[in-house]
């Protein structure tokens, strides 16, 4: 059951946090336009799809500020508090630090629920429109994927190679086709100059086919200048785009990280670096609530203006060790789980130690 004060501080935490949101977001669209705009009208992009990836741009950059927002906002509202002595008021009358607390979990619940769902569920689709919007219209002509020695493990027997792939000519160079027995033994190999999926055949060309056979200790080889043929796998998957795992809901994204485990892909790393984000951000919002609290809800000689200069700098450095690493676990083999955990986990130390001493 909600007290008054449950509501009075509920109230003030939502309404805090969401006009925050509805501040900063259009200005955060203004300054994006204004950079962008000469890009999109270069490159002739319709009225409708700018409209639509606005609409996207919003949930996509309001999804990763959410903690900020959410931080800051309480660093505000408490701050005012504070500083109006209701606070200490508060305290006095009985009421104990961690009951003070409480409305404060029950809005970073609220806030959590929210952020799991959209980024579970809603984001996904914000940011696969995000993306081909910008690599269509504002970094036309630039990959989105890795192009180059491309490395696949289709199944437990077969294996592609290729030397570069162009996807917008859906055309892949050096291509190597293995397929392996059970005893791990070369059964034949399949190599050409290059793959082409032709589409209106619905075929792959290869140029300059070299087919190699083995049969105990022969080796039969088949040569071709053309061959039409097919295989049991889509070009275009040959290579993911970089922001693949960022399009997909939980469930997609789990069978996608599953897929590209079976194909030996090189950046698993990156991918499950995503889910394990998504799943952290709603304890990101308690961790983040509770040491807003208890920096702000103490009055001190420089006021508000302390509390938010010194939010302003946690909220960088904890974005910065998040940076860091996550780079670790997308370029090197620290372990995603750990990129995501180790910064929860020391500023879940800081917030332990700011309560503590809040509540002296």
């Amino acid at each position: 059951m909600l007290t008054i004060l449950d509501k009075y501080i509920l109230k003030r935490y939502l309404v805090t946090f969401s006009v925050m949101i509805l501040l900063f977001i259009p200005i955060g669209i203004m300054a994006h336009l204004a950079e962008q705009i000469g890009k999109m009208q270069a490159n002739e992009a319709p009225l409708d799809e700018i409209l639509v990836y606005f609409g996207n741009f919003t949930i996509y950059i309001g999804s990763l500020l959410f903690p900020i927002f959410l931080f800051l906002s309480i660093i505000f509202f408490t701050s005012k508090l504070a500083s109006n002595t209701e606070i200490v008021a508060i305290l006095s009358s009985g009421v104990s630090y961690s009951r003070f607390l409480r409305p404060y979990i029950i809005g970073a619940s609220i806030i959590a629920i929210i952020m799991f769902i959209m980024g579970m569920f809603v984001v996904p689709n914000a940011s696969k429109g995000f993306n081909e919007f910008k690599y269509k219209y504002l970094k036309k002509g630039k990959q989105d994927r890795v192009t180059n020695n491309i490395f696949t493990q289709l199944n437990a027997n077969d294996f592609i190679y290729v030397s570069s792939f162009d996807p917008a000519r859906q055309i892949g160079y050096n291509f190597t086709f293995e397929r392996f027995d059970k005893e791990n033994q070369l059964k034949f190999k399949i190599s050409a100059a290059n793959i082409r999926w032709v589409e209106k055949d619905s075929v792959y060309r290869l140029t300059t086919y070299k087919k190699r056979k083995i049969y105990n200790d022969t080796a039969l080889v088949e040569t071709k200048r053309r061959l039409d043929t097919l295989f049991a796998f889509n070009i275009s998957d040959l290579t993911p785009v970089s922001y693949a795992a960022e399009t997909k809901n939980i469930f997609e994204l789990n069978r996608f990280i599953k897929d590209q485990k079976l194909k030996g892909a090189s950046n698993i790393n990156a991918y499950v670096l995503v889910k394990y984000k998504r799943w952290a951000l709603p304890i990101t919002a308690f961790i983040l609530t509770i040491i807003a609290v208890a920096v702000s809800s103490v009055k001190r000689r420089g006021g508000m203006g302390i509390n938010l200069a010194f939010g302003i700098i946690v909220a960088f450095v904890f974005v910065f060790f998040d940076k860091v690493f996550g780079t670790l676990a997308e370029q090197s083999g620290f372990s995603p789980l750990l990129a995501v955990l180790i910064p929860n986990m020391l500023f879940g130390i800081l917030a332990v130690v700011l309560l503590q001493r809040a509540k002296r």
